[in-house]
């Protein structure tokens, strides 16, 4: 896997949400409901189902896979002409384990289910250590939901 740039096009750095997390199995569902509020809010609902697995997975494999000893995991849902980005930044470089992007196996469908639901995503390393982990949404043609500032 080779490890892309943070993509900046498209976005909206007043419509943003970012919020730290420490080591709290409850933070997920915490992250969920401010990641709900935010898009209620910005008029985003539309792609709220599938915006709430891809934080879900992406926080959770943060969680379990790449947790740094006195580093809290950082969400960012940030606000895009036309839809939303979540990023997961934490503080390992270890990258993501693509190998298993089929779904078949007992694990890996994390990602494989962010595949499916993202209309892009990828990693890229973080201006200080560790990496970030990112996926965007883009709203339906015709849903009605207003995404410019």
């Amino acid at each position: 896997m080779t490890v892309g740039e943070l993509p900046s096009d498209g976005l909206d750095v007043g419509d943003a949400v970012v919020l730290r997390w420490g080591d709290d199995p409850r933070c997920v569902g915490c992250a969920w409901v401010a990641l709900s509020d935010a898009l209620m809010g910005w008029g985003l609902s539309a792609v709220e189902d599938s915006a709430l697995v891809i934080l879900s997975e992406l926080l959770t494999n943060a969680g379990r896979h790449a947790r740094v000893p006195g580093q809290d995991i950082e969400t960012r849902n940030l606000r895009m002409l036309g839809g939303l980005r979540i990023e997961v930044h934490d503080g390992s470089c270890k990258l993501p384990s693509l190998s298993t992007l089929d779904g078949d196996g007992d694990s890996g469908r994390g990602l494989w289910l962010v595949d499916q639901l993202a209309d892009r995503w990828d990693v890229c390393p973080r201006a200080e250590l560790g990496k970030v982990v990112w996926a965007e949404i883009s709203t339906p043609a015709g849903s009605g939901d207003q995404s410019g500032g």
